[in-house]
């Protein structure tokens, strides 16, 4: 029996998946998988390799994709709100192989021990320059939410991942978080450290006073003889989900009309192909490619989904190309177009998880990441305790590292209830692990992460959850902002995914009992985006969490999951319970 490369990856992760013994035999499973998943024939004339939403993760994590991931009204059983085995067929990706642990949360503690951490720049940097070797003048697009999530971009204001980014060899960029670094901090980056190397693209950010553009909207680039033009789509809700002094003088938003203006203004200067790198969330750029002619791909983040294949939209112009590229590292997109007669004739897309295990670390970049890390090593992997239990983020609802946080500052504090954000980003631990320093950042560091204690009537937290519901549920994409459910400590309450706005929180209950409307409660949180909550002297939330963690005595239990109870839209092929 003669097996392509391919077919004895997937024998091997097949016969490891039943619990078959490999013996000497598995020390050559990193060569073949590489060669394996990696082998991505060439195809056309024109490429796009695309990063988006790293959270600033230099090294390798563990990062545990959602069981929860709902669709409503027309989004329903649609990407990218599939998870586990929907998601597996609707990529025609075979279970049990090493791109299914990649894709959904399946087996996730025990696949992830045999495939090991995922991401990781060194690692990320060598699939870069591979794929660039076979695709001459392909440019490396990054969506954003690039130089904030860990300790280090938050110690060094974000110069580690400007640094990396350059040595990777990013082309262009659009942004989100990265406005959290200040308005001032952005453009000293923009106008010095990317001068003449990376394009800083966003058609969507102008000024407040009079309406000018603050970075170029797009870019024209010659690939192989092909002039095309990237545009950029930066997250949209801005000074909503994040606090609005930060970029005081800009304004952001969808704008659709101004998305059609700049890109027949790209066509009418020779642009063959035009792609747009998207910060809006995935939900929202099918929307856009469904009203806006002309973009033949949109390269989207914010929404942290991996998508194995690439959703086609049609529209007034013809079609369109929508992706997403997951987050953490973890991910690359490569994007092919065959160009002819002054259109794409043909595409292929390949979404292709980064495996440290299965990919050399690239020594440049291995380097400077040491260089990097060498002043915080000591800090950051500090001890401060040890999981019993698997501690993850991302999922509609909850997970169990915010449940850690809920947990931690209603025990400091002495809150009735918690609420944190629903923040997407965020690394994975495996039960035994320990819990450092690093990890803390990774799930909490942001420039505004105060924690708060704040009394609050039973109305008002009903109102609360009422309107991030609406955020996450709205059936139309526009009024969505990308974040996940705010996770709640100390309070259970039901859940319709399906109703009206206000009408989908019911039964909130402390201890049992019924909240009371004109109660006040004692509720604790974090990440305020009003500017008064940066002007109150209150501490880090990292800094109480860590108290918590301390006394434990150097153990912490699983985390008991505090999920609110679905009442509607179930079955859902977005939920796995």
């Amino acid at each position: 029996m003669n097996l392509t490369k391919r077919e004895f990856l997937q024998v091997l992760s097949a016969a490891s998946a039943a619990g078959m013994g490999l013996g000497h035999f598995a020390n050559a499973s990193a060569q073949t998988a590489a060669e394996g998943l990696y082998d991505i024939p060439k195809f056309g004339n024109v490429s796009f390799l695309h990063i988006t939403d790293c959270h600033a993760q230099l090294k390798p994590i563990y990062f545990r994709e959602p069981s929860v991931n709902l669709g409503v009204a027309d989004m329903k059983g649609k990407l990218p709100h599939l998870v586990g085995e929907h998601l597996l067929k609707a990529a025609g990706v075979k279970a049990g192989t090493a791109e299914a642990h990649a894709l959904t949360y399946l087996d996730f503690e025990q696949v992830a021990q045999r495939y090991g951490k995922v991401g990781g720049f060194a690692h990320l940097a060598t699939l870069v320059k591979r794929m660039r070797a076979s695709r001459p003048g392909a440019l490396l697009l990054d969506g954003g939410d690039t130089w904030q999530g860990s300790g280090t971009s938050l110690w060094t204001n974000g110069q580690d991942m400007v640094d990396a980014c350059k040595l990777l060899g990013v082309d262009v960029m659009t942004g989100h978080w990265e406005f959290t670094l200040g308005m001032e901090r952005v453009k000293e980056i923009v106008e010095k450290d990317f001068a003449g190397k990376v394009d800083f693209v966003a058609q969507n950010i102008k000024t407040l006073d009079f309406g000018d553009p603050v970075f170029k909207p797009y870019v024209i680039k010659q690939m192989n003889g092909v002039p095309v033009a990237i545009v950029g789509q930066a997250f949209p809700y801005t000074p909503i989900a994040n606090p609005r002094y930060m970029v005081s003088e800009w304004e952001f938003g969808i704008q659709d009309e101004n998305m059609q203006k700049v890109v027949d203004e790209a066509r009418a200067k020779g642009a063959q192909v035009v792609v747009v790198v998207s910060h809006n969330g995935m939900d929202v750029d099918l929307k856009m490619a469904s009203r806006v002619r002309g973009i033949d791909a949109i390269m989207g983040g914010h929404t942290h989904d991996g998508m194995p294949v690439a959703t086609v939209v049609k529209n007034a112009g013809g079609q369109t190309l929508v992706t997403n590229a997951g987050s953490n590292g973890k991910f690359l997109g490569v994007l092919d177009f065959d160009v002819k007669n002054g259109k794409v004739a043909d595409y292929r897309y390949k979404l292709l998880p980064v495996f440290a295990n299965m990919l050399p670390a690239d020594k440049d970049m291995d380097a400077l990441i040491t260089k990097i890390r060498a002043p915080y090593e000591a800090k950051l992997s500090e001890q401060l305790g040890v999981t019993d239990g698997l501690l993850y983020r991302r999922g509609n609802c909850n997970g169990t590292g915010d449940q850690l946080i809920v947990d931690a500052l209603m025990d400091v504090q002495g809150a009735d209830l918690a609420f944190s954000p629903g923040f997407r980003w965020g690394t994975t631990l495996l039960p035994g692990q320990p819990i450092t320093r690093e990890w803390l950042l990774d799930m909490t560091a942001t420039t505004y992460s105060y924690a708060t204690l704040t009394d609050m009537k039973g109305d008002m937290i009903k109102t609360v959850l009422e309107d991030v519901a609406d955020n996450l549920f709205n059936p139309d994409p526009y009024y969505q902002q990308g974040g996940d459910m705010v996770r709640v400590g100390g309070l259970t309450y039901a859940c319709d995914p399906t109703a009206g706005a206000g009408k989908r929180i019911s039964d909130m209950r402390l201890k049992g009992q019924l909240i009371d409307a004109d109660k006040t409660y004692k509720v604790a949180g974090w990440a305020p985006v009003a500017e008064d909550a940066a002007k109150a002297g209150n501490p880090m939330v990292w800094e109480l969490v860590e108290k918590w963690l301390k006394a434990r005595g150097g153990k912490v239990s699983p985390r008991q999951l505090n999920q609110p109870k679905l009442t509607g839209g179930l079955p859902n092929p977005g939920y796995a319970g």
